[in-house]
């Protein structure tokens, strides 16, 4: 018996000391992916940023707090950034629980800016594993109070921006090319609200969708072989989708009031918001054709503008109850929507982490920047007018 005693004494001790190391373990580790639970209320990684001009501080605090970091004293950080910008800019980031420097490097050739902004993405590589969004590039309207507007692209932080139409009519809804530099979207240049085509890096553009009544929308499938896009053509406003050109174009929805088509990322779904037995909803539906299906956003009515996550996981989209909120929820639908800041038109990032979206202040609507598990927001640099329905460049 005094053995058997002993023998379970030591398997207690043995557990319990397990534990403790685990918890000692888990003290040092930031965990950058959380459940749905978490969604808002994840705790920022805290950093420390010393050594570097004013430009290049404000830059890196811009780069990482819509990432998800935070900012501490040195002694408080886990990770300890340093660095100089008197030149080129040099950088340098110790783990300070590991005793360990993860990252070391010079960057030249380029402005400040962009050094500075490569410098981040190398660091949220570094600490995450996961490639960092600084050097993306985005895409959105720019609205005169006349309600004429055109379309822009800039930097992700709202810098270097450029107009890429000068037509002086409406337009809306620009939408990238996956991994090109091309862009889809809507303008009344010729009248009629029409599907445009324009490469960024030529200058051509052509229109892809020139039928009677509505052509909006358009949404480019991951490979850029397809375009995706609402059109009135046959009476109601569906779901159609054709190539790239906007051949061979084909109905894909019969249900009522179908708009904001956006793409899996395998290709293979198209969901978009839609009304189906007199109620506001979001579906999806194969992109080769099929059956409808329902998605359902229990605490979330009159969902609308759906955009997917590049990683497949998430639906972000907008919800309408009076205000407007950006809501995300599983792609999979295994739980309900977490609504998580005043907004509309979210658009994801590459990171499938952080959006872009619109909120109205003053009037007008401004472009902000969420990350989307600490609630971190930033305003991008605006553009004189009314910002809005932005597109992440993927």
């Amino acid at each position: 018996m005094k053995n058997c005693i002993t023998i379970c004494l030591s398997l207690v001790f043995i557990v319990l000391a397990a534990a403790l190391c685990r918890g000692q373990s888990d003290q040092g580790e930031i965990q950058i992916t959380r459940p749905v639970s978490e969604l808002g209320n994840t705790k920022p990684v805290p950093v420390s940023i010393e050594g570097f001009g004013p430009e290049v501080t404000e830059i890196l605090k811009f780069d990482l707090y819509v990432q998800g970091f935070t900012f501490v004293a040195p002694d408080a950080a886990q990770y300890q950034i340093s660095g100089s910008s008197a030149g080129d800019v040099v950088g340098r980031v110790v783990d300070r629980f590991a005793k360990t420097t993860i990252l070391s490097r010079s960057y030249n050739g380029a402005s400040v800016r962009r050094q500075a902004h490569a410098f981040t993405d190398d660091m949220v590589l570094a600490i995450t594993g996961k490639k960092g969004i600084a050097q993306t590039r985005i895409a959105f309207k720019v609205e005169a109070s006349s309600g004429n507007g055109e379309i822009y692209v800039a930097d992700f932080d709202g810098h270097n921006a450029q107009a890429v139409t000068h037509d002086g009519v409406i337009v809306s809804a620009p939408s990238w090319v996956p991994g090109r530099s091309a862009l889809y979207y809507n303008s009344y240049k010729l009248g009629n609200p029409d599907i445009f085509y324009h490469n960024l890096s030529t200058g051509e553009r052509h229109v892809i969708a020139h039928y009677s009544g509505s052509n909006i929308s358009p949404a480019a499938s991951p490979d850029g072989s397809r375009v995706a896009m609402i059109m009135s053509r046959s009476g109601s406003p569906n779901v159609w989708v054709a190539n790239a050109d906007g051949a061979n174009p084909r109905k894909l929805t019969s249900t009522s009031e179908d708009s904001s088509p956006c793409w899996s990322p395998d290709g293979g779904w198209i969901c978009f918001a839609t009304k189906m037995r007199e109620r506001r909803m979001l579906a999806k539906v194969p992109a080769g054709g099929g059956e409808v299906q329902a998605l359902h956003t229990p605490g979330a009515p009159n969902p609308t503008e759906p955009d997917w996550s590049p990683d497949g996981k998430w639906i972000a989209f907008t919800l309408q109850a009076g205000e407007f909120d950006i809501c995300v929820m599983p792609a999979d639908g295994s739980a309900p929507p977490v609504i998580l800041v005043r907004g509309e038109d979210p658009s994801w990032s590459p990171n499938s982490r952080t959006l872009i979206y619109a909120r109205r202040t003053g009037g007008r609507y401004i472009l902000s920047l969420l990350d989307v598990y600490t609630k971190q927001v930033k305003d991008i640099r605006q553009i004189s007018g009314s910002d809005s329905e932005p597109a992440w460049a993927k």
